[in-house]
């Protein structure tokens, strides 16, 4: 009579009857959960993946299939290289690229040693006035001087047009500081304990036994530096409005694609490629887009493993 009764529900795609071996929260889910779960999964694949095919697509477009299809190109037609010629040629973009990782590269360094010798302080115990210093940490976290005050101090300190005032103002992020700290606090006292015995440094305690041990996380909260330092463009607003020749790849993408202006230099510096066509306008909008996006790309799939790692690892415990 049971079996009678459990057909028709498997039939109809209703839930699965409940294995007795498995805990609730663990149960296997019905076809027709996993067919909604897989249809909202494809569509916000789409989501994702057709922007970006279209913004790639039409970057090695030519004129004509961009005015045929009235805009982002969908279907390939024509395709061409000289985009990318025109903007890696010695340009305004070439330079910015530069400058780009320059700062991310230099940016990140400096947030990750400073980061990770307060996060390691804060997690001694007997470290000196760590809980009036965590205390302070936590504070600034709500409250702030505000963006006048900020512009102000840093302008008086000779920051204006400087290229470490895109990067020292927001070096140091509160919460990856703390991230780290729980990580660090969590480390096993048996290794450190140990290494004192054997004579070590605090130095040589986080170079040897503490980073090794927080792998994961140090390689999330580097990968949030460096994407943070990559997509900044609001601190060139601020304290380098001016100075074009010193503009990362974000600004230049945000002057020409976003307020549709002409490129700083772009004229004057011979921007183009001789015997090539005139690119549209579109199309090398489309490939500073693609130019920003490459590195990030490329990167994050060596971090994955270790990004699902370290968010796992912090929030679950035991």
């Amino acid at each position: 009579m049971t079996d009678t009764l459990i057909k028709p529900s498997r039939a109809l795609g209703l839930r699965r009857p409940r294995d007795p071996n498995r805990p609730i929260w663990d149960e296997q889910p019905s076809v027709a959960g996993q067919a909604t779960k897989g249809s909202i999964l494809t569509v916000v694949m789409a989501l994702i993946i057709v922007p970006v095919y279209a913004v790639v697509l039409t970057s090695f477009s030519t004129q004509g299939s961009i005015n045929r299809a009235g805009g982002l190109v969908l279907v390939p037609d024509g395709l061409t290289l000289n985009s990318y010629r025109q903007m890696l040629s010695g340009g305004p973009v070439a330079r910015a690229l530069f400058v780009s990782l320059g700062i991310t590269t230099v940016g990140t360094v400096v947030s990750m040693v400073v980061s990770v010798l307060c996060a390691y302080g804060l997690s001694r115990a007997r470290s000196l006035a760590h809980r009036f210093l965590l205390m302070i940490l936590v504070v600034t976290m709500f409250l702030s001087g505000g963006l006048i005050p900020t512009f102000l101090v840093v302008n008086g300190l000779g920051g204006f047009n400087q290229y470490w005032a895109l990067i020292l103002p927001s070096a140091v992020s509160v919460f990856n500081i703390l991230v780290l700290r729980s990580f660090y606090s969590g480390t096993a006292s048996e290794l450190i304990d140990a290494a004192r015995m054997d004579g070590a440094s605090e130095w040589r305690i986080l170079w040897s036994v503490v980073l090794p041990t927080s792998r994961a996380v140090t390689a999330v909260i580097t990968l949030f530096y460096a994407v943070g330092y990559w997509n900044s463009f609001f601190n060139v607003m601020l304290y380098m409005p001016t100075a074009s020749e010193k503009w990362p790849l974000q600004y230049v993408l945000y002057e020409y694609v976003n307020l549709g202006m002409n490129m700083p230099g772009q004229v004057n510096a011979g921007y183009g490629v001789a015997g090539h066509q005139a690119t549209t306008p579109l199309a090398l909008q489309m490939a500073v887009v693609v130019l920003t996006l490459v590195p990030i790309a490329l990167i994050t799939p060596f971090m994955q493993k270790h990004f699902a790692k370290g968010m796992l690892t912090g929030a679950v415990k035991g």
